[in-house]
């Protein structure tokens, strides 16, 4: 156990946050890590050389302990981890915590408050910084910790396998999770029948169609205005295919009617895997209210850029669509800045970020919260961002972004937030609802298997 050991003075003027003067010989108290000032416990964001004062440092930082009158020269030092970890004992959430890992700066267990989730949550960290990994810790403590729905929009098949256990894991939580996957549900394209992810073309609205369909309402009004007539009159419903479809377009007698036709058949859309007609069990049944508990939808299974668009689209409108029913969904958009980003680059992407910006500005209230990841934070729209209270920030070299996430989401330090440059793979920084403090944690190992994987490396071993 670490002993207390003063090493400067410290002064608070407003009794929450406070500024410390030390020697640089035996220094300990560095960015995030723990301190004793004076008899309360407190948090260092800020360490730097005194100017003209050679041998010194400077820095500020948050008491963790709230009530505390101003103060001034007080000793400080590194807090020992008894300390630290009987003030977190006393800070856990009362409802459900979430053990991801432990304190990078001390060998604490750390809790997130599950209950925090029920707001918008940032989620990011560039390739190589352990994101995947950590959010599907985060996930697999969220299933067996809670009864929240989740819903996964899964581009790279990253969590395809989060029902599997992982080999080594056993005991009570193997068994308790064993029992929390039962209601996870995978979809992926290709697979048998009752497996297959699909999207019935029919439920569509008008302007879902629209979208696919490249139409606009203006420059293009007549089939505009034919495709909405179809859909009010619930013409096609009884057709078995897209394919169908588009030959009953092409037989009728009207040219508006022929025209529609002939632009489905050439943009080749009646000719995707992913549509549907009667069937039952697609995804956007799947994600309404009193569906499973989990549901991945591996956008990765896709063969086209413009199916697990739509997929992805259609997953976000049965969930906005349905938001009366307020049943409490986690909607886990992964590689986020493909799903809603700051520049659409076609119509059925507009939409789909668009349905994300509704969710983020009013599904709270609905029980629709957001958790929006990605390696590229300046490619996300930003009015999704910005409604976020959480971040899990992992390694992010960029200074651009780093800077961006500090401005947009103040609640974070932002001194904190610039040392996310030098973590290692598995480090973050978590703030906002879902932790007692902004806290530098290392996520620690999976209970299910991971999907996905890295390119092997075996190139590199020469010949």
């Amino acid at each position: 156990m670490r002993k207390n050991r003063p090493v400067g003075t410290a002064t608070s003027i407003d009794g929450s946050s406070f500024s410390f003067h030390a020697p640089v010989d035996g220094l300990e108290l560095q960015p995030g890590s723990y301190a004793s000032v004076g008899e309360h416990l407190g948090q260092v964001h800020t360490v730097e050389l005194v100017a003209g004062e050679r041998g010194s440092v400077q820095g500020q930082g948050m008491l963790l302990e709230g009530g505390v009158a101003p103060f001034h020269d007080v000793t400080i030092g590194r807090a020992d981890e008894a300390r630290v970890a009987t003030w977190l004992e006393g800070t856990r959430p009362k409802r459900a915590g979430l053990d991801v890992g432990e304190l990078t700066t001390e060998h604490v267990r750390f809790l997130l408050d599950a209950g925090g989730f029920d707001r918008h949550t940032f989620f990011c960290g560039q390739s190589g910084s352990g994101k995947s990994y950590a959010l599907g810790a985060v996930l697999e403590q969220l299933l067996l910790e809670t009864s929240l729905r989740i819903v996964v929009l899964d581009p790279n098949s990253d969590f395809v396998r989060i029902g599997v256990l992982r080999d080594g894991v056993d005991g009570d939580v193997a068994g308790r999770y064993r029992s929390a996957v039962e209601g996870v549900v995978v979809r992926r394209g290709g697979s048998a029948e009752s497996e297959r992810l699909h999207v019935r073309f029919t439920d569509f609205e008008a302007e879902e169609q629209a979208a696919v369909l490249r139409l606009d309402p203006i420059r293009d009004r007549e089939e505009y205005g034919v495709l909405v007539d179809l859909v009010e009159q619930g013409l096609e419903k009884n057709a078995s295919s897209t394919g169908e479809i588009a030959d009953r377009l092409l037989q009728a007698p009207d040219p508006e009617r022929r025209a529609l036709g002939a632009r489905l058949r050439n943009l080749g859309v009646h000719r995707w895997s992913i549509w549907s007609t009667g069937d039952e069990g697609s995804i956007q049944d799947l994600a309404g209210a009193g569906g499973p508990r989990a549901l991945v939808v591996d956008l990765g299974s896709l063969e086209t850029p413009g199916e697990k668009a739509i997929a992805a689209e259609s997953v976000l409108a049965a969930l906005w669509r349905r938001r009366a029913e307020r049943d409490p969904v986690l909607i886990v958009i992964d590689e986020a800045h493909n799903v809603c980003p700051r520049e659409p680059a076609d119509e059925v992407t507009a939409l789909a970020t668009e349905r994300a910006v509704q969710i983020a500005a009013e599904g709270r209230k609905f029980g629709l919260y957001l958790l929006v990841s990605t390696q590229r934070p300046q490619r996300v729209n930003e009015l999704v961002v910005s409604q976020c209270d959480n971040l899990v920030l992992m390694r992010m070299s960029s200074a651009a972004d780093r800077a961006y996430l500090a401005e947009t989401l103040s609640f974070a330090p932002a001194a904190l937030v610039d040392r996310a440059g030098a973590f290692r793979p598995g480090d973050a920084l978590v703030a906002g609802k879902v932790a007692s403090h902004p806290a530098f944690v290392r996520f620690g190992p999976r209970i299910a298997e991971e999907g996905g994987g890295d390119v092997p490396s075996s190139w590199a071993e020469g010949l």
